[in-house]
Formats: C-alpha cells, structure tokens, sequence
C-alpha cells in the first residue's frame, strides 16, 4: 500500500493525544486540500474551542435545574409530612371523641345493671310477700 505525505508514525501515547494528533492532521489536509475553505475551517476550530464555556453554561444550568428540583423536593416534602401530621391529630382527636363515647355508655348500662338488680329484688321480696 502507498503511505501518503502526510502519514506519520506516532509514538505510544495516551488515545487523547492520539485523537488530537488525527484531529491536526484532519486540519492541515484540509487546510491542504482546500485553501478557500481554510478560513471555514478555522471558524470550525474557534467553535471547538468556545465549547467548554458552553458546558460551563451546562453545568452551572445543570447544577441550578438540580438546586431547584430539590427545593421542590424539600417543599413537597414538607407538606407531605404536614398532611401526614394532620391526620394523625384528626385521627387522634375522632378516637378520643369514641372513647369518652364508649365511657358514658359503660356507665349508662352500669346504672342499667343497678336497676335492673334494684328490680329484681324488689320482685323477689313482693313475691315473698305473697
């Protein structure tokens, strides 16, 4: 096979360096192949070059949408736990209402079962009587 000009042999480096040895190839051929496109080809490179301040921007955006959605978090969070406490003191306060409900009718049947007893030795006595 025949080697063009611009093959070299590289040295064992990182595949970074690799890459960024095959990206400057890239732009020499093309810079090479067609001089009227270099200038196309440079404004390629600024624009390469101008993204790390956009994924600055990212992050920083990133890092707010992640700030927000956990205030949001916290917020629904806390009214959950809000709602949770309301119900266990509504809960609270309709189990206190039953049980006083169910201490007055104990002693309503209590005072029933006197009674009753009242009445009964007053049959057996009038019974007795007879």
């Amino acid at each position: 096979m025949e080697r063009s000009s611009l093959e070299i042999n590289l040295p064992d480096t990182r595949e970074e360096g690799k890459l960024y040895v095959v990206d400057s190839l890239n732009n020499l051929n093309k810079l090479n192949v067609c001089p009227d496109g270099s200038q196309h080809a440079l404004d390629e490179e600024e624009t390469t070059a101008g993204t790390g301040e956009n994924t600055a921007e990212s992050n920083i955006r990133n890092q707010c949408l992640f700030f927000v959605i956990f205030i949001l978090t916290l917020i629904i969070s806390l009214a959950l736990v809000s709602f949770v406490i309301f119900l266990i003191i509504q809960t609270r306060n309709k189990m206190d209402q039953i049980s006083s409900g169910l201490i007055s009718e104990k002693q309503n049947i209590e005072e029933l079962k006197i009674m009753n007893n009242m009445i009964l030795k007053h049959l057996n006595q009038s019974s007795i009587k007879e």
